[in-house]
This record gives C-alpha cells, sequence and structure tokens, in this order.
C-alpha cells in the first residue's frame, strides 16, 4: 500500500509541474510567432517591391513556406479568401479563423489586423512605408513578449514544481 502512496505523490508532483512548463511554453510561443510573422512580413516586403505581382499570388507562395504552420496558415487563407473579397476583409477573417490556434494577445492581433488596412490600398511606395511603420511596432511587441517570457516562463515553471511539493507535503 505505502508503494502506491509513493507513486501517487510522484504523479501530482509530475503533474502539477507539467502544467507549469505548459503554461510558460506560451510565452515562448507567443514571442516565436512574433518573430516569424515579423520574418514572413519582410519577405512579403520584399516580394511586393521587387517582384510586383498581385498581392494574391504573394500572399499564397508565403502561405507555402513552412517556418510557422499557424502563422503561414494566416497568409494562405487570405489568398484564397481574395477571389472574392477585399483584401481588408479576407485578411481580417483569415485572422480570426487562425486567433484560437496562435499564442497571440489580443493586441497582437489588433496590431497585425492593421496591416490589412492599408495594404492594397497604395501605391508600392505606400506600402513599403506602411509595412515599415507595422515592422517598427511588430519589433515593440516582440521585444515586450521576450520580456514577459523571460519573467513568466521560470515563474510558472517554478510555480509548478512548488505546487506539487506543497500538495505532496499536505498529503504525505
Amino acid at each position: 500500500m505505502e508503494f502506491f502512496r509513493y507513486i501517487f505523490l510522484i504523479l501530482i508532483l509530475t503533474g502539477s509541474t507539467s502544467v507549469g512548463f505548459l503554461l510558460s511554453k506560451k510565452y515562448s510561443d507567443r514571442a516565436r510567432e512574433l518573430l516569424s510573422l515579423s520574418n514572413l512580413i519582410n519577405i512579403l516586403q520584399n516580394k511586393i517591391k521587387f517582384t510586383h505581382k498581385p498581392l494574391g499570388e504573394i500572399l499564397e507562395e508565403i502561405g507555402n513556406i513552412k517556418e510557422n504552420s499557424g502563422i503561414t496558415a494566416i497568409f494562405s487563407k487570405t489568398a484564397q479568401k481574395l477571389t472574392n473579397k477585399k483584401f481588408e476583409i479576407a485578411w481580417s477573417e483569415a485572422i480570426s479563423e487562425q486567433t484560437f490556434f496562435l499564442n497571440l494577445k489580443t493586441e497582437d492581433i489588433h496590431l497585425i489586423k492593421s496591416l490589412g488596412n492599408v495594404l492594397g490600398k497604395t501605391d508600392i511606395e505606400g506600402q513599403m512605408s506602411e509595412i515599415n511603420q507595422f515592422q517598427l511596432l511588430l519589433k515593440t511587441q516582440i521585444k515586450n513578449a521576450e520580456e514577459e517570457s523571460s519573467k513568466n516562463a521560470k515563474m510558472y515553471k517554478s510555480l509548478g514544481t512548488i505546487i506539487g511539493l506543497a500538495i505532496d507535503i499536505i498529503l504525505f
């Protein structure tokens, strides 16, 4: 009987530690996803500037990049929706569909949606200017995400282990 008690205590500790690690992973995933978005936006900017292809084709090409499936899906879904919708609406709907699969905050989502309000409405130079402005705002979000990740990830990992130990001590 004592054997099962120790197994139970080990399972509690392992479970609570795992929950702590899962919660901390959300913070590192957010920073990674924002960084991935920044890279894809750089690709978008270069393709708009140098290839002069239609926006739908460019988005489709970016959607086929295997960098981060959640983020690239926004581009591919937007490209699919462009056949019968304006860019702004297609972009917004694609982001809304992917929000569940991403670890982004509401402020990140609003920032990403704001890009859809300016793309495809002006000439190439105007779009480059808007993308540069977006990249500056995105860099701020990435910096904030990295700071939150370094601070909160450690806390959740430690907190999961400490809670597991506390429960084990109480039950022992």
